[in-house]
């Protein structure tokens, strides 16, 4: 039983392919199976490369310390500014046997803003520019896909969902359809740095080295997002055959480090306040949600909730992507939390769980699945985005924005399988 549970992922992802492909608005326009099979083989060497080869695991995990200082200096200004809210020392004692409570709106949050302006900064001096277009020319090499999609996959993984389309805003009126959905799944199924480091501070004491499993979740979703989108949206012509952009910085320039300094902030703070007023409304509505089908009649002894009825739904597909099955209603409802709600809910709920709830690879699966932000508003953030920067293809994004929020989910969830395999002992 255990070696089908460790091996079962591979039906889910093939499954995953197949569904992608029967959702294909040109089943006959499908890449090769050539291609195909190598998207596939790379999500696996990823996998094995980042997670499972000791040398490289660990220079991944070095940002573990990275992220602990910015953490350490956020907390200097959040005590600063909010006393013992923020961090800083109780001016009363605690009762025996309690800790001093966290609160998040002013102890993780203010990491958000941090970590913008940090970001902002380092793509003014150009670090973050030589990171993006690396790992563009690597998914252009390997993936054989166009300059402009390769380069919002790079910037992806460092720049939110509003930011990342910046740095191809010059290409949306020109490039084609299929590589507009291509930029939009690529969105949905990775999460920038701010976001990253949200997440991984607010599972810290749940996942062991949970920043490295997210940059590692969102590398390997890279090939995931672009093989379920040339699947659903395939593109005519070869795209081997497009050149990289020449020049990014005029779709996101500073003027100065300071103006750099000055708009990240500003950036984080929005999505601070965005964050802090979604948790707010998510929880809100989950408790009404709740309220309403507590009037229903009992099943199996206690009252429907939202969390049990996303727990049924989605735990068919958590089996079949390596969770066992009495494990996969509570990472079914975290992953129905995290499609139709929020991903971060979907995260606090995981770091609430109690000890024991899920076996250890169970937890990376289901950690890796919740790591993109395929949500129902997330679909709505992104076509004003892109409508805005291009209004005469704000329609043809709109079209496409239900279709990304299901490809998005699926290359998260194609990612968690392959994590499943490739976790043991």
């Amino acid at each position: 039983m255990e070696i089908f549970d460790q091996f079962r992922g591979l039906a889910g992802i093939a499954l995953l392919v197949l569904l992608a492909w029967g959702l294909s608005e040109n089943r006959a326009g499908r890449p090769s199976l050539g291609w195909i099979a190598g998207a596939l083989a790379l999500q696996a060497f990823l996998a094995l490369l980042i997670v499972r080869v000791p040398i490289v695991w660990d220079a991944v995990t070095l940002a573990n310390d990275a992220v602990a200082a910015i953490e350490r200096a956020t907390l200097d200004g959040s005590s600063y500014m909010f006393g013992y809210l923020g961090g800083a020392p109780l001016p009363f004692e605690l009762k025996e046997g309690t800790e001093a409570p966290v609160v998040i709106a002013f102890q993780i949050l203010p990491l958000v803003i941090v970590f913008s302006a940090l970001a902002a900064l380092l793509w003014h001096w150009g670090v973050l520019r030589w990171l993006v277009n690396g790992l563009s020319y690597l998914l252009r090499r390997t993936l054989k896909v166009s300059g402009v999609v390769g380069l919002s996959g790079g910037a992806n993984m460092f720049l939110g969902v509003v930011e990342s389309p910046l740095v191809v805003r010059a290409y949306f009126a020109k490039m084609s359809r299929a590589d507009l959905f291509q930029v939009m799944v690529l969105a949905m199924a990775t999460i920038s740095g701010a976001i990253l480091i949200l997440y991984a501070t607010t599972l810290s004491r749940t996942v062991p080295d949970a920043v490295g499993h997210m940059i590692s979740a969102s590398l390997i979703s890279l090939p995931a997002a672009l093989l379920v989108a040339k699947l659903m949206v395939p593109g005519e012509g070869d795209d081997a055959d497009s050149e990289e952009p020449t020049r990014n910085e005029a779709g996101l320039k500073y003027e100065s480090s300071i103006d750099a300094i000055i708009k990240g902030t500003m950036d984080g703070m929005q999505l601070f306040l965005a964050v802090i007023a979604v948790i707010i409304v998510v929880f809100a509505l989950v408790s009404l949600t709740d309220q309403v089908l507590a009037l229903l009649p009992l099943v199996d002894g206690d009252p429907l909730t939202l969390k049990r009825l996303f727990g049924w739904a989605f735990a068919p597909l958590m089996w079949l992507i390596g969770v066992p099955w009495g494990e996969a209603q509570a990472a079914g409802s975290l992953m129905g939390t995290k499609a139709i709600l929020n991903e971060y809910v979907a995260y606090l709920e995981l770091a609430a769980l109690p000890d024991g709830t899920f076996a250890p690879r169970s937890l990376l699966i289901v950690t890796y699945v919740l790591c993109g932000v395929a949500n129902l508003a997330s679909i709505g953030l992104l076509v004003s985005t892109i409508g805005t920067l291009c209004p005469e293809r704000r329609g043809e994004v709109a079209g496409l924005g239900i279709r990304s929020w299901i490809a998005g989910n699926m290359a998260t969830a194609m990612t968690g399988a392959w994590i499943g395999l490739i976790s043991w002992g």
